[in-house]
């Protein structure tokens, strides 16, 4: 039998697993707490040139409860730092009152090169490790493109299983492993596909507002593909600006008792005044959840 062969058949049984897997079969009605998404920000793009020090007040000031920190910014949380440097950097967040959601790393798997592909493993390992010690919860990573020449079922099943080799070790550090839908891997059923490899409670998806979501059936069919293997963060675009419908995703969030982290990943200009910019997108996300959010019943 052919290693072609062999791939097709992985993937078609991991798929078709994944597909089989009914809403109620994971339980979306029986989740007890009630609906709470908070509102956080992506440090690329908008907090990209800002120290730690003046990230963290700009977002107490301007709503920001959480940070997913982008490894190469200015706020330089980075795995080169020491053990006395990570201890320092975790009580400076705790006591600011912003919670550290987690890093951004810019780690990817779909490297055709053996040597490449160790290493992204490797500095993820890495990132995992910095993003425990300092308080966070997890590590965004990205699928992330097709090459020429690689055959994509290839493509997928290594990503698949680079993934799935790191869910024991995030799970160790009481980390996710959060796969961004990014790149020309984002259509919603090669995400499907990889993460029915990656079958590991560590890893998950983090749904990422791409124009991918909206095509196949559309935006429902392709959220609840995915809604299974969501993790604590998702990424949302300016919520003024961007042609996206965010209404029916908050619906669908809703919906599905998702508790997790909105993160703002806003694009073009950078705000003069960051804060302000901040307050902005919290006061348009409120006005999200208040239309779409289910209310707890009075006592």
């Amino acid at each position: 039998m052919s290693r072609g062969i062999d791939r097709r058949q992985v993937l078609a049984t991991a798929a078709g697993t994944l597909a089989a897997m009914s809403l109620k079969s994971w339980a979306w009605d029986q989740v007890s707490p009630p609906v709470s998404m908070r509102f956080g920000l992506v440090t690329y793009l908008w907090g990209q040139d800002m120290p730690l020090p003046s990230l963290l007040e700009a977002s107490r000031a301007g709503g920001v409860d959480g940070l997913e920190l982008r490894t190469t910014h200015a706020h330089g949380v980075e795995p080169s730092l020491g053990k006395e440097d990570r201890a320092r950097i975790k009580s400076m967040i705790a006591d600011s009152g912003v919670t550290l959601v987690g890093l951004g790393s810019d780690e990817r798997f779909c490297w055709p090169e053996k040597e490449r592909l160790k290493a992204a493993k490797d500095r993820t390992i890495e990132f995992l490790q910095l993003s425990h010690d300092v308080g966070g919860s997890g590590v965004k990573v990205k699928p992330d493109s097709f090459r020429k020449g690689v055959p994509r079922d290839k493509t997928i099943e290594q990503i698949g299983l680079a993934l799935k080799s790191l869910g024991p070790i995030a799970g160790g550090l009481g980390q996710q492993v959060r796969l961004e839908v990014h790149g020309s891997c984002a259509d919603p059923a090669v995400i499907r596909d990889i993460m029915a490899i990656a079958d590991h409670p560590s890893i998950v998806v983090c749904w990422n507002c791409n124009d991918a979501d909206l095509g196949g059936e559309g935006l429902e069919a392709n959220f609840k593909m995915l809604r299974p293997r969501f993790g604590d963060t998702l990424h949302v675009r300016h919520l003024a600006r961007h042609a996206y419908p965010y209404a029916d995703l908050f619906k669908l969030l809703s919906d599905t008792k998702w508790n997790g982290w909105i993160l703002l990943e806003a694009r073009g200009t950078l705000p003069v005044d960051r804060a302000a910019a901040f307050k902005e997108q919290r006061d348009l996300f409120e006005k999200q959840c208040q239309a779409v959010l289910v209310k707890e019943p009075s006592p």
